[in-house]
């Protein structure tokens, strides 16, 4: 890991990788792929980090063409923009800060939970440094809304949230905190170390379909799938803008991951070689796809192996290009998950080495909320949720 002083051009992230990978004797020749989180620096077409890169490599290696991605945790996050959905983010936003931020007012809060027998006895901290947390924090807002209003108007600031009183406005909440919840499942499959790409794609693959089904439904006034939109009347006058909705998520969703369809069809075949037509597969891969698939005893190693160890153990004289097939694969990163959480523990483990003895005391009496990082683990604390489209 190497830090950088001064700009973050394309030009000074080149001179440092160039750096690390010569002084490590890596050959540019056999780099196979680049994850980013897609800032202009990195993607410049003329002057960016990746068109470097691919120059260098291209000058060692005129037949290698490196597969640069734009990490698929950050592209999931970057869609819900679309969503358009700020005039209900803000308002629950601010209610749970102006609860929660107000240490007496929250004690009181937490009393008058206990008095009415509420289902929860408190509200989840939130702020803009834990958007991933947003789904929850709007499940336990509307199942506490009843509860948030009679409390608001004993403090007399019930006028300071008028959405609390709007049918309309509540019906978007609730379909809000549906949409929300689908997100955040997805983003808890896209989590984690391990994952080979086919796998993470997969998942988005398949949330896309949903979507699609998501729509229809809707449209069709079905709230099967959105339990808490479904118990609100109005939601049936409402169903042609909530169905949009989703299908503007459904476009941009297809639209982000488009470099993923690009390479999508050797994904499939790396990790379902077994299923693949071998007329449909490139054709210096035809032959050797014929003999796996015609070999029982490797049909049994493929069924009972890890996919990475299944390829090990082929034959290098019998297999060659399908084992460099599926190395280049399985060497991809879909995600920059790994990088953040490094970046994650390191900002921990400095805010804890060099905190003074009183801020220790204070964390100690008033301790922050628990540090999440952007793929949504309890690790790390992110600096906004621009990604939601709420600045």
């Amino acid at each position: 890991m190497e830090s950088l002083k001064g700009q973050t051009r394309g030009e000074d992230l080149f001179d440092q990788v160039s750096a690390v990978i010569e002084n490590a004797k890596l050959p540019w020749s056999k780099l196979v792929n680049v994850t980013t989180d897609g800032s202009p620096n990195l993607t410049g077409k003329n002057v960016g980090l990746l068109r470097r890169i691919q120059n260098k490599v291209k000058d060692e290696n005129p037949d290698q063409d490196v597969i640069f991605l734009h990490c698929i945790i950050h592209q999931e996050s970057l869609c819900k923009s679309v969503l358009q959905l700020n005039h209900v983010v803000n308002p629950v936003v601010k209610l749970v800060n102006f609860i929660r931020a107000r240490g007496l007012q929250h004690r009181q809060f937490i009393a008058f939970l206990e008095e009415t027998d509420a289902d929860h006895q408190d509200l989840l901290y939130h702020s803009r440094v834990r958007w991933l947390s947003l789904g929850k924090v709007f499940q336990r807002v509307w199942e506490l809304k009843e509860e948030i209003v009679l409390f608001l108007e004993q403090l007399g600031k019930a006028d300071e949230f008028p959405e609390l009183s709007n049918k309309r406005w509540i019906c978007d909440f609730a379909f809000a905190t549906d949409v929300f919840s689908h997100l955040n499942e997805l983003n808890t499959k896209l989590q984690g170390k391990d994952q080979f790409v086919h796998d993470m794609y997969a998942n988005v693959k398949a949330f896309k379909s949903k979507l699609a089904i998501f729509s229809r439904q809707i449209l069709n006034k079905s709230f099967t799938h959105f339990p808490t939109l479904a118990t609100l009347k109005e939601a049936g006058a409402k169903v042609k803008k909530y169905s949009e909705s989703l299908d503007a998520l459904h476009g941009e969703f297809c639209r982000r991951f488009s470099d993923f369809d690009k390479i999508d069809k050797s994904l499939q075949l790396v990790a379902y070689p077994l299923s693949q037509d071998p007329e449909t597969a490139p054709e210096e891969l035809q032959l050797e796809l014929i003999d796996l698939q015609s070999d029982p005893v490797l049909k049994g190693k493929f069924n009972c192996l890890k996919l990475n160890d299944f390829y090990a153990s082929l034959s290098k004289a019998a297999f060659p290009r399908l084992r460099q097939t599926a190395q280049k694969i399985l060497a991809l990163f879909g995600s920059t998950y790994v990088c953040e959480q490094t970046f994650s523990i390191m900002n921990i483990n400095k805010a804890s080495h060099r905190s003074s003895g009183t801020a220790k005391i204070r964390r100690r009496n008033n301790p922050p909320p628990a540090p999440v990082n952007i793929l949504g683990t309890d690790v790390d604390v992110v600096e906004s949720y621009k990604y939601l489209g709420v600045h």
